[in-house]
């Protein structure tokens, strides 16, 4: 089971190994999440999006999530992105979900979470999952990743939790921060994004994919309920 990594770890750090980010800082002076984020949902949604705003708090700019009965995430392609990255970020949960609990359709929301989309080979994945995946494909136009871990911030599930999601195999959560004990602070993690993956996917690839995006995201769409979140300093080195 992964535990946490505390690591100060942003983009200063980032900088001084002589190479442009690889993710687009939220750093704007905007509130508007800069090129190339954008907002994505389900594929024709209906329902609310969830709100994204580039904020200043606590002496840094971050992005401030807000989910009220809505679903969405703030997404960054990125372009076949060999594997061994490290992905780092600070984040902090305001408000948590009332009624949340991954393991049922009906609780599928999380507060706060950072994802990594992975172009995991189509011939690896078992085949209804294959097929129902290339025909989502097909009906949305949208190249939906084959495989997707998320990284939560939960109500109730211990940290290094690892589950599916309920509706979907293609994404697996990794619990890393739990209940309020630490809400309303700023909490640092760093994690190997191709160890996680293996963890999460091992039992259908053993070659990591390539990285094609992250994102982050809330949804309370489930429960119908509302939370708030913070994200800063997101990195991604390789």
């Amino acid at each position: 089971m992964a535990l946490a990594c505390a690591a100060s770890f942003g983009p200063a750090r980032a900088q001084s190994l002589g190479a442009p980010p690889l993710l687009t800082p939220f750093s704007s002076d905007s509130e508007q999440a800069p090129a190339p984020w954008q907002v994505q949902g389900l594929p024709n949604q209906t329902k609310p999006f969830t709100r994204f705003a580039v904020v200043d708090l606590d002496g840094r700019r971050a992005l401030r999530v807000q989910a009220e009965e809505s679903y969405g995430n703030l997404v960054h392609p990125l372009s076949g992105l060999k594997p061994g990255s490290k992905l780092a970020w600070r984040w902090r949960v305001d408000k948590l979900i009332d009624g949340a609990n991954l393991n049922e359709k009906t609780g599928d929301d999380v507060a706060l979470k950072v994802c990594v989309f992975f172009d995991q080979p189509l011939e690896s994945i078992p085949f209804i999952e294959r097929q129902l995946l290339r025909v989502a494909r097909s009906q949305t136009g949208q190249a939906l990743p084959a495989a997707t871990v998320c990284y939560v911030w939960d109500n109730d599930l211990p940290r290094g939790a690892l589950l599916p999601s309920a509706f979907t195999r293609r994404l697996r959560y990794m619990v890393l921060q739990s209940g309020a004990a630490q809400l309303r602070q700023w909490v640092d993690e760093r994690r190997d994004i191709g160890a996680d993956f293996l963890r999460l996917f091992g039992d259908e690839v053993s070659v990591l994919p390539q990285v094609i995006g992250v994102a982050v995201g809330a949804d309370a769409d489930n429960t119908r309920s509302r939370s708030l979140g913070y994200v800063s300093d997101l990195v991604l080195l390789h």
